[in-house]
């Protein structure tokens, strides 16, 4: 009898490390020690009342059946109007399909656009699940080894070299994940050009667009009609759980994408969708914009906070809700530092190596997702546990 085992597939998906902090700052919670928790990308908002109150109507109203696979009509005629008012761009219902979480999208992404045996090029580091669901396809992440100095972008005047015949693609987010970089319009503008011309695609992840802090809050979109981008309700939104997202395909690749999302998850949830309509209107966006202030308060806190103790931040902290710090001058292992800093002083960071593999033991990522008097409190602990541990001077 032939042995049962798990797909060959699961073997190249690595588990997320930040998975064994959070477990056992749960533990230590559970045992009433005060975690202070600065791991997990998922600020301490909920979704707004006014969008929580629009789904509990769509259920008691009964609409919670299946929508189009595509999603709602009027939720891509609202989502394209918000490209129109916000960003100045035209964007066409027809491009928009509405998924079950940027993860909804980015498993239609790989589908949609890569074969088997296809790499595409990815910055090192990045988000995780961006290369694993290439894995579901067949296919795999290149990861291209960046700087600090240039705040982790991958160098363009390399691309052709890094170009393969099996290359289909190239990946890319702003604000970035774990780093909080935003890529400027020129840098988008000139990756396009020269993946054009090599004759592959190019993705963009904006699941974070909105909460930019510095530079041009702008989508690719404004660049050319031909680009791939995501886009989630779970950041600006603050809408985690609710399990909404969207990508914009160009025209040609609508059917394509229609027959995928048709056959991968039906329709993203119904109710979600139509809390989400409530989620364009002008009270709510207002709401969206004082949590951004509110999280720009605490990027500053943080900031100056690490500056005091001496870990440098080696990218730019323009977005998202994340900062990349370099903890070289006190560990040669960032894990084994997180999991120390949890047991002593009870903080919770996510260690580098869940987001690339060059020097990721050098970095750890801190997400500004609780508010400035947490954020002081874990930057005293932080520095008096480097102080007791006699491997920092502050």
């Amino acid at each position: 009898m032939k042995k049962r085992t798990l797909a060959s597939r699961v073997e190249g998906i690595a588990p997320f490390q930040v998975m064994a902090v959070l477990a056992r700052a749960k533990v230590l919670q559970a045992l009433g020690e005060d975690v202070i928790h600065l791991e997990v990308g998922e600020p301490d908002f909920v979704a707004p009342k006014a969008v929580a109150d629009a789904g509990v109507q769509a259920i008691k109203e009964g609409k919670t059946g299946y929508t189009s696979a595509t999603g709602l009509s009027e939720l891509k005629s609202t989502i394209s109007r918000y490209y129109a008012s916000r960003y100045q761009v035209d964007v066409a219902p027809e491009r928009i399909i509405v998924t079950p979480g940027a993860s909804g999208a980015l498993l239609l992404m790989a589908s949609l656009m890569v074969d088997q045996g296809d790499e595409v090029i990815m910055p090192d580091p990045c988000y995780p699940c961006n290369r694993h669901f290439l894995i579901q396809a067949g296919a795999k992440a290149k990861l291209i080894e960046t700087q600090a100095e240039r705040a982790f972008e991958i160098d363009l005047n390399r691309l052709s070299d890094d170009w393969t015949a099996n290359t289909s693609g190239l990946w890319l987010a702003s604000p970035s994940n774990p780093t909080g970089a935003v890529l400027n319009k020129s840098y988008l503008a000139e990756a396009w050009q020269r993946v054009e011309a090599l004759g592959g695609h190019l993705l963009v992840d904006e699941i974070y667009q909105g909460l930019v802090f510095e530079g041009d809050d702008f989508t690719v979109l404004s660049i050319s009609d031909e680009i791939f981008v995501i886009n989630s309700f779970s950041k600006y939104f603050a809408m985690t759980g609710w399990r909404l997202g969207w990508i914009v395909v160009p025209e040609w690749a609508i059917e394509g994408a229609t027959k995928l999302a048709q056959n991968l998850f039906i329709s993203a949830p119904s109710v979600s969708q139509y809390a989400a309509l409530r989620a364009f209107e002008p009270d709510v966006l207002a709401e969206c914009e004082a949590r951004r202030q509110q999280l720009d308060r605490r990027r500053v806190t943080l900031l100056a906070g690490l500056a005091k103790i001496g870990l440098p931040v080696v990218a730019p902290a323009q977005g998202a809700f994340y900062i990349y710090v370099d903890v070289s001058s006190v560990t040669d292992d960032a894990m084994a530092w997180c999991l120390e800093l949890l047991e002593e002083e009870k903080v919770a960071l996510t260690p580098g190596a869940d987001f690339g593999i060059k020097n990721a033991n050098k970095y750890v990522r801190f997400a500004y997702t609780c508010d400035e008097l947490r954020l002081q409190d874990a930057l005293e602990r932080i520095k008096r546990f480097i102080v007791s541990n006699k491997r920092l001077v502050v």
